[in-house]
């Protein structure tokens, strides 16, 4: 019996990985708008930050569907908190993230170097947060997705399903019942929920004891929502989060761009008519 059990879990583990090595495979024709420059982003980005990532994985596309948006990809900027003792170079993980199929692992910033990004910051988060937030992340490093979950990854074959736009949010927590192993922002939903921090919270306004103009009744509650159920454009929505452009950071200036002297043509004009001087 024990062994016709252990074959049976071998079959799925295998099947697990199978269907995990195509989810990862990526779609032709992808090319990022503003490529990352891991150097800037290294310079701009703070321990605590979240890297958006648009990806060009299939289950990219299943992502990006099912929550209506850009971003199929979120990952925890850790700093040098990784970064070996005996090791000078910059190529050292500095980002933990959670992989479908993989599970947590830390990366490179060098790994998005070809995708669009967006950096998500927590405002007015406490030293001592920060601290545990990157704690929590890397506390998890070789934390592994079981392959036997086989239908966490079933659902990501189908990247547009007909399903109604207000469930789609609830496929990404459908499956084994272990939300961390299906959808990588779920794990750092739960970072930040370990210290109290609000990503998109659920507002309520609690009911007047006497008077419904009363203080008490324009109070908000905040319900901090089911981790499982949080998507990578949760950090981009949220109100508590502010959107950092490297670009723009250390200084910019539209005069010292050097544009091209070919002038755009005016409405109507023939596009292929060279400037002159050409």
């Amino acid at each position: 019996m024990t062994e016709a059990r252990d074959m049976s879990e071998s079959l799925l583990d295998r099947l697990g990985s199978f269907l995990a090595r195509r989810l990862h495979s990526t779609n032709a024709g992808y090319e990022p708008y503003t490529p990352s420059d891991p150097e800037t982003l290294s310079r701009t980005l703070q321990p605590g930050d979240i890297l958006l990532v648009e990806g060009n994985q299939k289950v990219s596309a299943a992502i990006k569907y099912l929550t209506q948006s850009t971003w199929s990809h979120a990952a925890l900027y850790v700093g040098s908190a990784l970064k070996p003792d005996d090791d000078s170079s910059d190529e050292y993980p500095q980002l933990v993230e959670v992989n479908l199929g993989e599970g947590c692992v830390a990366v490179p910033l060098s790994k998005y170097t070809r995708f669009n990004t967006r950096i998500c910051r927590p405002v007015g988060l406490t030293p001592e947060d920060r601290a545990a937030v990157v704690s929590y992340m890397v506390d998890r490093l070789g934390v592994r997705y079981d392959m036997k979950n086989i239908f966490d990854m079933l659902r990501y074959f189908f990247p547009t399903p007909p399903v109604p736009v207000r469930w789609r949010r609830r496929m990404i927590a459908f499956g084994s019942g272990d939300p961390t192993r299906a959808i990588c922002s779920s794990m750092i939903a739960q970072a930040f929920q370990s210290v109290h921090y609000p990503i998109l919270p659920e507002v309520t306004l609690a009911p007047g004891r006497q008077r419904a103009d009363s203080d008490y009744s324009r109070r908000e509650i905040l319900h901090i929502r089911h981790y499982s159920l949080f998507a990578p454009r949760d950090f981009d929505l949220s109100p508590y989060f502010k959107v950092v452009k490297p670009t723009l950071e250390y200084g910019f200036d539209y005069k010292r761009i050097e544009w091209g002297h070919k002038q755009v043509p005016e409405p109507g004009e023939n596009p292929e008519i060279a400037s002159p001087g050409e």
